[in-house]
């Protein structure tokens, strides 16, 4: 089935801040039929690869990466900012462009050599997502893939997620 993605997403001028030009993924949410293209064009790309578990990033990643890791049978691995977690965790900074964050998940929820699959909703500049990868192999995991509905290439994201297979189901090329 095709599907006319860029119809369900929304596009906010000026959110957060002036001069910024937001995509809105609830425009895919309050659409069945827009996110069930969507999980069923992730299961397409992913179904039958070589992957051992699906980690979400906070908390629009979860979103997408629960159905799909139920869909595929494999363990979700939550990533959560600093202190949301109960359990022993691993963490790590990173930079944002308007400051530091701290991502955290279950030091036990991760094995050596596990090959897991990254979900999130978007990628704008990659840095959430590289401090993601870059936590998972503290842990001792491969990343097998990233995989997002929203690709913003003119970021520059592929810059900071060189060495990573990057998948996403839509892209805008404008700023």
């Amino acid at each position: 089935m095709e599907y006319d993605l860029d119809k369900a997403i929304r596009k906010i001028p000026g959110f957060p801040k002036p001069g910024i030009l937001f995509y809105d993924i609830t425009g895919i949410l309050i659409q069945p039929e827009a996110f069930r293209f969507c999980l069923d064009r992730m299961l397409e790309l992913f179904k039958g690869r070589d992957i051992q578990g699906i980690a979400a990033v906070e908390s629009r990643g979860f979103i997408f990466a629960s159905p799909l890791a139920l869909a595929m049978e494999l363990p979700l691995i939550l990533m959560r900012k600093k202190g949301k977690l109960p359990g022993e965790t691993l963490q790590i900074s990173f930079s944002l462009e308007y400051g530091e964050d701290v991502l955290e998940m279950h030091r036990d929820d991760i094995s050596t050599g596990q090959k897991i699959l990254l979900v999130d909703d978007l990628i704008a500049t990659g840095g959430t997502l590289k401090a993601a990868c870059s936590l998972l192999e503290m842990r001792g995991a491969e990343v097998a893939g990233i995989l997002a509905v929203v690709g913003l290439p003119f970021l520059n994201y592929q810059e900071i997620l060189s060495g990573y297979s990057v998948t996403t189901l839509i892209n805008y090329q404008n700023e």
